[in-house]
């Protein structure tokens, strides 16, 4: 069994990361062991390697916050799951292994017909984008909204879902070779960020009430969006790509009320009652067990490689999803 382990944080993540030979543990009372299927290598996941993410767990740590796997043993006494069902697994567990041990009444059981690639990225990103997207604005059908970094994977899922309520959008990107990837996915309006994004924005959407900025850049880039929103509208950031604070000018905060707000979607969930983060779970589970909703994948690698995924993860030239697909 394989794992990726790390016992220190340093600004290179590929550097401080190595994958490592483990025995087959003993399964205690309750607990299963899975086969990891896929899991996904986020921004966050980078963030944490060089130690610049909101939360950080204690070392040594195993990488991978969120990915599925089939079960492939039964501890004493574990119940609600099957012999190999597809799971999703607990968020934490180091999912970047070729096996987790988990309690099993922390695994939810997934359609096993259903891609396990694709389902391994519902756990964060999925969800992030429908919040964003309900709980700071009353979006209706027609309503305008604009998102920066909209090649990223939160960006792809919101683009999907804002078309399936007749929600617009105005997708900002920070490269050119970035265009035809997000134009792909169909939102309406593809652009790259810059000063006078606001003018070509107004061009572009014909003058049109903007009521929802989403930015995960941060810098100069917050204040783009801020002057493209109607105004009153906020701002909502969920993370900091640029690795500069976020920047709002008093032309849009004093004089057009424009607000900047935050979201992280794990103090959502330490406050959300447990009905109502199933009603979400049960809601991109659906969605992309039937195809309506999905992510680019742009490589996959085994866990053995675990240092050149990390590296491709935190590159800024990859057009889609960096995934850790073991080799069983």
């Amino acid at each position: 069994m394989l794992k990726a382990r790390y016992e220190k944080r340093g600004p290179v993540p590929q550097d401080v990361i190595e994958a490592v030979s483990v025995e087959a543990p003993e399964l205690g009372e309750g607990e299963v062991l899975v086969e990891v299927l896929a899991a996904p290598i986020n921004p966050s996941d980078v963030l944490t390697l060089t130690g610049d993410y909101g939360t950080l767990p204690p070392l040594p740590a195993i990488g991978g916050n969120e990915g599925v796997g089939r079960v492939a043993e039964l501890g004493p006494n574990a119940s609600g799951v099957e012999k190999g069902q597809t799971v999703l697994l607990p968020v934490g567990a180091g999912t970047w292994s070729t096996h987790v041990t988990a309690a099993a009444k922390d695994l939810i059981p997934l359609p096993g017909e259903a891609d396990p690639k694709q389902l391994s990225m519902m756990t964060i990103n999925p969800p992030t984008a429908i919040l964003l997207l309900e709980q700071f604005v009353d979006l209706k059908e027609g309503d305008w909204v604009i998102q920066n970094a909209a090649n990223s994977g939160v960006g792809g899922y919101l683009m999907q879902i804002a078309a399936q309520r007749g929600i617009r959008t105005v997708n900002v990107v920070r490269r050119d070779s970035a265009v035809a990837g997000v134009e792909e996915q169909g939102g309406d309006v593809t652009l790259v960020d810059g000063p006078d994004l606001h003018k070509r924005v107004k061009e572009a959407t014909g003058g049109a009430a903007i009521k929802l900025g989403i930015d995960a850049v941060g810098g100069a880039a917050t204040d783009h969006l801020a002057s493209c929103l109607t105004e009153g509208a906020p701002v909502v950031n969920y993370g900091m790509m640029s690795g500069e604070p976020c920047q709002m000018s008093p032309a849009n905060v004093v004089f057009r009320d424009v607000s900047l707000k935050g979201f992280w979607l794990a103090r959502w969930f330490s406050k959300a009652s447990k009905e109502d983060q199933m009603t979400i779970y049960g809601q991109v589970t659906q969605q992309i067990a039937s195809g309506k909703l999905k992510a680019k994948i742009a490589a996959e690698y085994d866990v053995s490689r675990i240092k050149d995924a990390v590296a491709a993860a935190a590159s800024g030239e990859r057009d889609g999803k960096i995934l850790i697909v073991p080799q069983h």
